[in-house]
């Protein structure tokens, strides 16, 4: 008897356990202050406020906020694996640090952990890096509410709502707005709009449909903006943290959360409004600051020349901002910041010089973040505003094999351009003479697949289409992975899609040029698939598309492995650093690419979209080639010594010649300006070391 007692005791207490761990979860949260704040981990520069307000993110660029709920919360029932119904609802604000100019957005975010380590700012939002987009190994959901559109992802606005699984390329997403009460008519609304907005997401299990709800009142609308139909049981696990995560770029928010309910298998109980931290109103835009600024400086001038003298000498002496330079955005460094960051511009922080200037290492103060650091003394024959307004639209550009422009400064006559920081330096380092590294043949497979990428966003991917105008080992550089960033947009144009580009003058660097830019002076998309030819050959040779220390016949490398595809020895040409451990089908498409792309007729080469097919193993390439120097009828002969002369060979002594001292005197690398002078190198062989 005394045995079942205790058998039916034993029971009872498993039952009530099991209801403990297995009850449905709640809670609510109107603020975070107090007890409320110890069921929050947060990281990153998150924090509570006085107030109880959680801010995820503050006015620094380029950082990471999260907050997550403590404890892992169970959505999946066993033995079933069918993940149950959820709902929650929060209030948030985003305040730019400038009016209307902020970034990058936040997240409701379901994640396996609630560290999110190594995840990235800017367009990552905190929850990713670039080697884990797409990776159902680190499963997550979020709701993104996202203030810049990022091409890379397919973002269709900068005022969106989205929903992302496993990857930040939403799997649905409509422009941010609401429905009011009574009302059946969507009405926009903005992100950024310096109001609380609560937002509810509900998933329905047995429907598995997802809806995603806002409002500017404490009362949930009827209708839903965004309905999406999905099955999360195969992206959530057993038990999984719920929070919140957000990022800034060059421009940076604050991004609030005020209050939060979430249940599981229920509808989350709506938020009063009323009862939440008030939202901080925006900071002063910097337009008044000057305006008070300037007149000031006029009070001042007024008692008297000895003062007025001195007010002169000390702007002099300061970072200068005009009017016009407040459009190009707040992503404006000042001169004080980037000479603290490179300790002063001195020696041992110089990463290499050329003719555009000079490179420094630097770490910016305020997020102890690397970056590369170039000191243009600035040419006045150029318009200034012009050439500012140039920097700031490509600093727009965002793809993972591109250098990313972080932003500028301006003082006297100097320009000053922030980079990402490469650390393993340019890839001419690795391949020519006697490299520190021999890079593998996988390496720089992997390198020539990460350019040819980041050309075709160039070419044809972004709002407008941009020729980079100086493709060339010394500007490809490579990151902690050794995947290979174009840099160097010094001499890029930009046009719109389908427009004809404007002439030009003939820039670039020795044995990258295609022929046809001496007759036309324009540059196109065609002219960056050329120098992308000499790439591909100089990457697979581990030789310059020039080598004055050659045997004659070697001196033109297109020349030379063109030579050798005829004789059917085309493998003799692979980098001997290589010791023979390459993929001989790689080697051969890489090489057959380069004498393609190098065809002196613009209409022979192949676009950035098929090249890119063609080393992704989508298309065969063609069985047969023609000569790289042979010319159609509308192009004309190669007949007459011009400027083609220097990229490609012709069976002439006096040629050979010529090209041996050009050659000798800059080492095949010398950058060239026909304007300036049609058949002289400029003295700039040190542009190509790191950004």
């Amino acid at each position: 008897m005394a045995k079942n007692i205790r058998l039916i005791f034993f029971l009872v207490f498993f039952i009530l356990i099991s209801r403990t761990v297995f009850s449905d979860q709640e809670f609510v949260y109107n603020g975070f202050s107090g007890v409320a704040a110890s069921y929050l981990s947060v990281n990153g520069i998150a924090e509570i406020e006085k107030t109880g307000a959680l801010r995820l993110t503050n006015e620094t660029s380029r950082t990471v906020g999260h907050a997550f709920y403590k404890s892992a919360i169970k959505f999946k029932n066993f033995p079933t694996g069918n993940v149950s119904s959820f709902s929650t609802a929060f209030a948030f604000g985003i305040v730019p640090e400038y009016a209307k100019l902020g970034g990058h957005g936040f997240a409701f975010t379901i994640s396996r952990t609630k560290d999110m380590k190594g995840a990235l700012p800017s367009q990552y939002l905190g929850l990713l890096n670039s080697s884990h987009v797409g990776n159902f190994s680190n499963p997550f959901f979020a709701v993104e509410f996202d203030t810049v559109q990022d091409f890379e992802f397919g973002d269709i606005s900068d005022n969106h709502v989205g929903i992302d699984i496993n990857n930040l390329k939403s799997n649905a997403s409509v422009n941010a707005s609401y429905f009011s009460e009574g009302n059946s008519t969507k009405q926009k609304l903005f992100l950024q709009c310096g109001k609380t907005i609560q937002a509810w997401i509900d998933y329905d299990s047995t429907r598995n449909v997802l809806n995603v709800t806002l409002s500017l009142s404490s009362v949930k609308p009827s209708y839903s903006i965004l309905s999406f139909p999905v099955d999360l049981s195969p992206i959530l696990e057993e038990f999984m943290y719920v929070g919140f995560s957000a990022s800034t770029g060059l421009l940076a928010s604050s991004h609030y959360i005020f209050g939060w309910s979430f249940k599981m298998n229920g509808k989350a109980q709506s938020l009063d409004l009323d009862l939440l931290p008030n939202l901080p109103g925006p900071k002063k835009d910097q337009t008044t600051l000057i305006v008070a600024t300037s007149l000031s400086a006029v009070v001042f001038l007024a008692f008297g020349v000895l003062l007025a003298l001195y007010i002169i000498w000390k702007i002099k002496n300061i970072d200068v901002i005009e009017l016009w330079e407040l459009e190009i955005g707040p992503h404006r460094f000042s001169y004080k910041e980037l000479k603290k960051a490179t300790r002063g511009f001195r020696d041992k922080e110089l990463l290499g010089f050329g003719g555009f200037g000079r490179v420094y290492k630097g770490t910016l103060p305020r997020t102890n973040t690397d970056v590369a650091v170039k000191r243009i003394n600035h040419d006045a024959k150029q318009g200034l505003q012009e050439f500012v307004s140039e920097i700031a639209t490509i600093g727009r550009l965002r793809h993972r094999n591109l250098v990313q422009l972080i932003g500028w400064c301006r003082r006297k006559g100097d320009l000053l351009l922030v980079y990402d920081f490469m650390p393993n330096g340019s890839l001419d380092k690795y391949i020519y003479d006697e490299p520190r590294v021999n890079l593998t043949w996988n390496q720089r497979f992997k390198i020539i697949k990460g350019v040819a990428s980041g050309l075709l966003y160039l070419h044809e991917e972004w709002e407008q289409t941009v020729i980079h105008r100086d493709i060339k080992a010394g500007n490809v550089l490579l990151d902690t992975e050794m995947n290979g960033r174009l840099g160097d947009f010094g001499l890029a144009k930009l046009y719109e899609h389908g427009a004809n580009p404007s002439t030009t003058r003939v820039v670039g660097t020795l044995g990258y040029l295609a022929p046809e830019l001496t007759k036309t002076g324009k540059p196109t998309t065609s002219s960056d698939v050329f120098a992308f030819g000499a790439l591909l050959l100089e990457v697979a040779c581990g030789r310059r598309p020039i080598e004055a220390k050659a045997l004659p016949e070697e001196l033109i490398l297109v020349d030379w492995v063109w030579d050798k595809w005829r004789e059917g020895a085309i493998l003799e040409v692979i980098d001997p650093r290589l010791n023979g451990e390459y993929d001989e089908m790689e080697a051969v498409v890489v090489l057959k690419l380069g004498l393609i792309c190098s065809n002196n007729t613009p209409s022979k080469r192949p676009s950035m979209r098929l090249l890119v097919r063609y080393l992704e193993g989508e298309v065969a390439l063609p069985e047969t080639l023609a000569a790289p120097n042979e010319y159609d009828g509308k192009n004309g002969g190669a007949s007459g010594m011009e400027f083609e002369d220097f990229v490609h060979s012709y069976p002439s002594s006096s040629y050979l010649e010529k090209v041996s001292t050009w050659s000798s005197a800059y080492d095949g690398e010398g950058d060239i300006d026909i304007e300036a002078n049609p058949i002289t190198p400029l003295t700039d062989s040190g542009r190509e070391d790191s950004r």
